[in-house]
């Protein structure tokens, strides 16, 4: 009976290591020429293979319809679990559905996809909006104001222009400050951004006090339009902690990079796509809570904490390995610490 027992347990040893290595996580990315994305696929794959687990992956190339047939691919390779950068929020349901139909579980990663089959991983971007708009503010209390908003197709982009409306409002009411242009950025592409921002300053004869962008890629195209115009310096704010961005930040040239720790995102996604292939329901995940979208559509959410980085805590990014020094203080002379 004990020799028994003993094949029994090395039989289902032998079956959760087959099992474990099985394990298949397709990412779909929908744009993979962001600096932004390399360090999460990094991270990603780290805590795959901590798990044993596959990576494979696809780039969209800012195409819906080319990712709802990455979407198709990976599935047909036989990935257990799917993370979904979405290019566009509505255009990717079918891809939900068709993994839903093969009892694939779905990981809707940093960009809301409004259907509650799909787990939503990211950071607090309505807080994130509220940070880029306060250090703003603080540097520009009084003047006019461009908005610089993400991409129409990506609902984060109007979580972060929320969070920045709650923290302008009352200097708006009071007529301090005054909104004189706002714009969309198709793609968040800085080429877009930085033609639109050009558009604003010629609609106003340049009067334009401080900009908030949504984030670092539309802050370096704001920048090289306010650079043109020998208007470098005045208020920005971008995130995501991109170096080009720190260092912008340690130049003067933008105000904040709102730095959300993709490494942390990543790791949580490759964990949370392991355990989930292991057969762990959402729920039951390590921090997962119910959170309710503008739409009205509960969903079951992790929420990881970002961080603004001024020129008054840039060592805080290179003491966490992010940056190097190096590479933060390119071309700065006398600058903030650690420049200095």
């Amino acid at each position: 009976m004990k020799k028994t027992t003993l094949f029994a347990a090395a039989i289902l040893g032998a079956t959760m290591a087959t099992s474990a290595l099985a394990q298949t996580v397709g990412v779909s990315w929908s744009n993979f020429q962001e600096e932004r994305w390399k360090t999460d696929e990094a991270a990603i794959k780290g805590a795959l293979e901590a798990a044993g687990a596959t990576y494979i992956s696809a780039d969209a190339q800012s195409s819906a319809s080319k990712q709802l047939a990455d979407v198709e691919s990976l599935i047909a390779q036989g990935a257990n679990v799917l993370i979904i950068l979405a290019q566009d929020t509505q255009a990717i349901i079918p891809a939900v559905q068709a993994a839903a139909d093969e009892g694939i579980p779905v990981i809707a990663y940093d960009r809301l996809i409004e259907d509650n089959r799909a787990l939503y991983l990211t950071f607090d971007n309505v807080e994130v909006g509220r940070m880029q708009a306060r250090a703003v503010l603080e540097a520009a209390p009084k003047g006019n104001y461009v908005m610089i908003k993400g991409s129409p197709t990506d609902p984060n982009a109007d979580f972060l222009r929320g969070g920045q409306q709650e923290v302008l409002q009352a200097a708006l009411d009071a007529g301090d400050i005054t909104i004189v242009g706002e714009a969309y950025t198709d793609g968040w592409l800085p080429a877009n951004a930085q033609r639109n921002m050009e558009q604003i300053l010629t609609a106003n004869d340049n009067k334009v006090d401080a900009v908030v962008a949504s984030n670092d890629g539309t802050a370096g195209g704001v920048v090289a339009a306010l650079t043109a115009q020998g208007m470098e310096g005045i208020p920005v704010s971008g995130q995501d902690g991109d170096h080009a961005a720190l260092n912008r930040v340690a130049l003067g040239t933008q105000t904040v990079s709102v730095w959300k720790d993709a490494r942390e995102l990543g790791k949580a996604a490759g964990e949370a796509a392991s355990a989930m292939a292991g057969g762990t329901a959402m729920a039951d995940l390590a921090g997962a809570g119910d959170w309710t979208s503008p739409a009205g559509t509960t969903m079951t959410s992790i929420f990881l904490a970002p961080v603004p980085i001024t020129k008054d805590n840039l060592s805080v990014v290179v003491d966490a390995g992010w940056i190097t020094q190096e590479s933060l203080c390119q071309g700065v002379s006398g600058g903030p610490a650690p420049c200095n």
